[in-house]
């Protein structure tokens, strides 16, 4: 099942095989934050975890340039 995620303002479809589409008591996994690698949703993460991961890539991308398409895509 795919869904369509939010990534610094850009939306990405991403694939909830390895999570489930639903969470623990079935309900979907609406608003719920996880962490997206190669078009995979591999976890689902809290909303701190989440922002602290954010922030360590735009701390790479201020030293590494081509950390962007992590956060940006290919359209930045």
């Amino acid at each position: 099942m795919l869904a369509k995620v939010e990534v610094c303002g850009i939306q990405r479809d991403v694939d909830l095989t390895l999570v489930g589409a639903v969470d623990e008591q079935g309900q979907p996994r609406l608003g719920q934050w996880v962490l997206v690698h190669v078009g995979f949703a591999m976890s689902v993460i809290n909303e701190a975890e989440a922002r602290d991961t954010l922030e360590a890539l735009q701390n790479m991308f201020d030293v590494e340039p081509d950390v962007g398409a992590l956060l940006y895509g290919e359209e930045r």
